[in-house]
């Protein structure tokens, strides 16, 4: 099974909406995605999340189980930038 490393960038699909978030899943590997992290907590321009969705997100945490995970593009490109001084 592949395990996923802090700042990796994944394609996801949800599989549960509750109200503190979402699970997701890619390839079989369980993460979870906070509201907060999700672009429709910040804007009103955007549907907030339902099963089957895809986002492209960023590892937060590898260390939580399950991976904690952002689909904010300001937490990818972060992510991008600390990928870049590796």
């Amino acid at each position: 099974m592949t395990t996923w490393k802090d700042h990796q960038e994944v394609n996801v699909v949800i599989t549960g909406v509750a109200s503190a978030g979402s699970q997701v899943d890619a390839d079989g590997i369980t993460g979870f995605i906070d509201q907060a992290k999700h672009p429709s907590w910040w804007s009103e321009d955007v549907q907030p999340p339902q099963v089957g969705d895809r986002l492209r997100t960023v590892v937060l945490d590898d260390t939580r189980n399950p991976p904690r995970l952002s689909a904010l593009q300001s937490d990818i490109e972060i992510a991008r930038a600390l990928r870049g001084r590796k």
